[in-house]
Order: structure tokens, then C-alpha cells, then sequence
């Protein structure tokens, strides 16, 4: 009796032990993420950026223009090399793409346009300067900006070229910047690879999402992707609201680093316009009047 009781203390004993070594195993590996995550945040944060951009928008109703409105935005950026290209959402920075994701478009006689007005990065340091957009992808969800003015000294940046590969349930870190309300603070997080899209391109699907234009890293400190919106044509009757689309409309996901690396390539140093809204048909040409009937000719006098 007492040997049998020795043995189950002993084996009460070493299962104890086993869950204890478990659980330290646990806590070291989540030690370890947290310093890759802290590691990637010191080396990056400064090539997360605000961009704040002024729009001048114009609402038209069954070819009815209302006045001009202004509007503003703020949105995360990424820094992609040293001279300041950055890239942030385009679905941010249109406020065309939102209105049409609420479901609105010229079939519902309804159309907003908008011009950009004023661009400008505010660096980490706080600092602003003056930008241009200089591509755009609808495609891909991607709009570059460039600095107005070459900076004095080569600016903090995300090597898309240095880039890493992501799986399920691959373990994540996520390099943001807050709000006005925060000072604009860089802020780092680790989530997990949710999914992985493979067609018609690959996405990367974090399982808490992330704040467009803001970059993916895996732990290693290679960058993975940018967070872009993925969107499918909405009209009124669907699931659309003010704020976005549901999940069968519109989802975040990270766009891998070697597509927008592809994409960067072609972005040239000068401004582009504004897209402008193609012109209205002229209306048809009124038909022609018919023309008078002759008069009937005058009879003939007899001759004297």
C-alpha cells in the first residue's frame, strides 16, 4: 500500500514538473517574440509616418452640382526608400473610393469628385514636409507620394527588398503610428498570420487586422507586407455603410513587399494630376427645320 502511494506522489510529482517546464517553455517563446517585436519597432518606427492630406470635394445630384466642400484626412504611411517615397492606401487617401464602397455611382445618378489640394509626411520627429502623389494603383490599392523638395539628409526606411515570406498561424509583428490625441506615437503589436490568399494574388491575413498604409514585419525583422484594403464592387442594395463594407465586401490584408516592390519601380519623380471625371456626352445636335414650302408660282398673263 505505502509503495503504491510512494509511486503516485512520484508521479504526481514529475506531472507537476512537466506542466511547470510547459509553461516556462511558453513564457520564454512569448519573451522572445516580444523582444524580435521591440528589436523591429527600434529599427523601423521611424519609417512609419503621418500623411495628412486636404481634399476639395463636389457632390453632383442627377447632373445638379452642389458647392465645393473641404475635407481633410490623416493616414498611416510607410517610408520605402531614402529619399522619401512612401506609400500609403489609396482607398485612404480618395475620398472617390470610399464614396463608391458606400455603394454610390454614376448608375445612381449620384457623383462625388475631388481634387487633392495639399499633401504633406510628418515624420516620427514631427517634422513636415511638403509631398506630391506621384502613382497610383487601383489594383493593388496602392497610392506614392513623393517629398516636394529632396530632404537635406536621406530619411529612415522599410527595405522592401529585404523581404520575407508568411504562413498560417506565422506569428507577426505590426509597426503603427496613433493619433493627435497620442502624439502620434509609434505603436507595436504581435498577431498571428490569420490566412493566406492565394488568387488571384497572395495576401496575407492578420487575425486582428491593422491600420492601412502600415507595415507587416516577420520576426526576423524582414519586412513582409503593407496593409491594403481588398474590395469588391458594392451597390446600394448590398452590405455597404459609411465606415466600409462587411466582410464579404471589404477585408484589411498585407500585401506582399515584393508587389509593391514591382509597383514602386515605376513611380517617376513628378506630380501626377488628379484622375478628372470623363466628360459628359454633348446632347444631339437639334434636327434641322424643314425648310418653307415654295410659293406656287404667279399664272401667266394672256398676252394683249
Amino acid at each position: 500500500m505505502r509503495s503504491s502511494m510512494t509511486r503516485k506522489g512520484v508521479y504526481a510529482v514529475v506531472a507537476v514538473a512537466v506542466g511547470v517546464c510547459a509553461l516556462c517553455s511558453a513564457v520564454l517563446a512569448a519573451d522572445d517574440a516580444a523582444v524580435a517585436a521591440k528589436a523591429v519597432c527600434g529599427k523601423y518606427a521611424g519609417a512609419v509616418v503621418k500623411v495628412s492630406m486636404v481634399f476639395k470635394t463636389q457632390v453632383s445630384m442627377e447632373g445638379r452640382a452642389a458647392e465645393n466642400q473641404e475635407s481633410k484626412a490623416e493616414v498611416i504611411g510607410t517610408i520605402i526608400d531614402p529619399s522619401g517615397l512612401t506609400v500609403i492606401s489609396l482607398y485612404q487617401s480618395s475620398p472617390e473610393e470610399q464614396f463608391r464602397s458606400m455603394g454610390y455611382g454614376d448608375d445612381k445618378g449620384i457623383k462625388l469628385t475631388a481634387e487633392t489640394t495639399d499633401v504633406k509626411i510628418r515624420l516620427g520627429t514631427g517634422q513636415e514636409l511638403p509631398a506630391k502623389i506621384v502613382l497610383r494603383s487601383e489594383d493593388l490599392d496602392l497610392t506614392f507620394i513623393r517629398p516636394a523638395q529632396k530632404p537635406a539628409a536621406p530619411l529612415p526606411y522599410v527595405d522592401l527588398a529585404q523581404s520575407g515570406k508568411l504562413e498560417a498561424l506565422d506569428q507577426i509583428v505590426n509597426l503603427d503610428r496613433l493619433g493627435k490625441v497620442a502624439g502620434r506615437a509609434a505603436a507595436v503589436s504581435l498577431d498571428r498570420v490569420l490566412a493566406v490568399i492565394e488568387k488571384p494574388r497572395t495576401f496575407y491575413v492578420p487575425a486582428n487586422g491593422g491600420s492601412l498604409g502600415s507595415p507587416v514585419f516577420c520576426l526576423d525583422g524582414k519586412i513582409a507586407g503593407i496593409m491594403v484594403s481588398r474590395r469588391l464592387p458594392v451597390s446600394g442594395g448590398s452590405d455597404a455603410s459609411m465606415f466600409g463594407a462587411y466582410d464579404d465586401t471589404q477585408l484589411y490584408v498585407a500585401l506582399p513587399a515584393e508587389d509593391i516592390l514591382e509597383t514602386a519601380k515605376q513611380a517617376p519623380e513628378q506630380a501626377i494630376p488628379d484622375p478628372k471625371p470623363a466628360p459628359a456626352a454633348a446632347p444631339p445636335a437639334p434636327a434641322p427645320k424643314p425648310a418653307a414650302p415654295a410659293k406656287p408660282a404667279a399664272p401667266a398673263k394672256p398676252a394683249k
